[in-house]
């Protein structure tokens, strides 16, 4: 089994310059709770089932598995449309490491996640200038959340500070006041 160690990052829109060639991702989810999630991926032509365990940190156990096309087909299939994750995923080397940048599309469109995968917990890294707050810790990234809150949209105030990353920002906010929502979002 697999230790998976990442961190994740709301990305800007300067990101969108490095994205050259990326691969289309839709995945579903069959189960997922407090300790375990279970998702089936179709990465370009390819298809995949995997099992996450519990994040800690940065770090997770999981096992992936690549599946026969007809079986990931008729498993992402019984998965409701309304239910799944829609991402262009594009990889991109800064600073030793490499990033794989995820373009969200369908109702999370505009939605930009910088992920990197790390040797060990406590690995330095340095973050390109396109790379905004983290939410490794916030699991309302988590795909499997956002996949069920795709109808809803993020939340509103990330999904904005994604859309203009060069507003004045105030200093009590990441985000800048002119962009600054009527009402926070709420995820139940």
């Amino acid at each position: 089994m697999a230790i998976e160690i990442e961190r994740k990052f709301l990305a800007h829109r300067a990101v969108l310059e490095h994205c050259r060639a990326g691969v289309d991702i839709v995945q579903g989810y069959l189960f997922t709770d407090a300790e375990n999630t279970v998702r089936v991926r179709r990465l370009g032509e390819r298809y995949f089932l995997a099992w996450k365990g519990r994040r800690q940190g940065p770090s997770r156990r999981e096992v992936e598995r690549e599946i026969e096309p007809g079986t990931g087909a008729a498993m992402l299939a019984m998965i409701p449309a309304r239910s799944r994750v829609e991402k262009t995923r594009h990889r991109i080397a800064a600073h030793g490491h490499v990033w794989e940048v995820d373009l969200f599309g369908g109702a999370l469109s505009g939605l930009i996640l910088a992920e990197v995968e790390l040797g060990h917990a406590d690995e330095p890294v340095v973050l390109p200038d396109w790379v905004g707050r983290e939410v490794t810790a916030d699991e309302r990234y988590r795909n499997s959340r956002l996949a069920a809150y795709a109808l809803r949209s993020p939340p509103i105030a990330d999904r904005r500070r994604a859309l203009h990353p060069h507003a004045q920002r105030a200093p009590d906010s990441p985000m800048s006041a002119s962009v600054r929502p009527r009402r926070a979002w709420r995820l139940r």
